[in-house]
């Protein structure tokens, strides 16, 4: 999250092009919303506790909104662009299309949630699906998607959940807080990063250059965290 911030900064600052990034998590985390304030129970003890699984879960804050996402058995993408225009809603819609084409191309249809402004209240984000979030055809919530904007550029990140742990999310958020993804095979996630990158070229007209960060790239970011 904190490299997702520092690329955002630095895009915006003119001194990186725009970014498509993939990550998992390890150890198992749960992300807070930038905005979400209120420490419920199941936060209050997450840097000491393990879970019944053996995990033990880290808490992290993005710098984009939304509610709680717990990153275990999740891919994680980010997306660094400017120069989009229009609503959050079709920001989100623009940016959102390399994911529905990469779907597509396994075989896996994704349509818009529809919730409305009802998610406030769910501290769980895979609990509710709004128009910012992608859902199968039985309405299980595939990828849930949070925005930060800083001038004219636009981090746009997500937790896509390829082989969740049901017991898991019921653990740290409660029953009935989470609905199992039925996926029409398990996919592994080189396949879907390789499918992902494919749409991503095609949809922004681009091509992609790998690029690790560097040593002091790495010691800028971890002196602002």
């Amino acid at each position: 999250m904190a490299v997702d911030r520092w690329l955002l900064e630095q895009h915006e600052s003119g001194k990186q092009p725009p970014t498509l990034r993939f990550y998992t998590w390890s150890p198992p985390a749960i992300s807070l919303g930038y905005h979400q304030k209120q420490y419920l129970e199941f936060q209050q003890n997450l840097r000491t506790n393990f879970t019944g699984q053996g995990h033990k879960l880290d808490l992290v804050r993005r710098p984009s909104g939304g509610r709680a996402v717990l990153h275990q058995g999740d891919l994680t993408y980010a997306v660094v662009t400017s120069g989009l225009e229009g609503s959050r809603l079709q920001v989100y819609a623009k940016i959102c299309e390399f994911l529905i084409q990469g779907w597509r191309s396994l075989g896996v249809e994704l349509n818009y949630g529809q919730a409305g402004r009802g998610y406030i209240h769910k501290p769980n984000c895979f609990g509710i699906a709004t128009g910012a979030d992608l859902i199968l055809a039985d309405g299980s919530k595939l990828i849930g998607s949070a925005q930060l904007r800083k001038g004219e550029a636009i981090l746009q990140h997500g937790s896509i959940l390829l082989n969740p742990d049901a017991d898991l999310f019921q653990e740290v958020f409660g029953k009935d807080a989470f609905t199992p993804v039925q996926l029409p095979q398990n996919f592994h996630r080189e396949t879907v990063i390789e499918a992902l990158i494919i749409a991503a070229c095609d949809c922004f007209n681009m091509e992609t250059e790998l690029k690790p960060l560097s040593e002091v790239e790495w010691e800028e970011i971890l002196n602002q965290c």
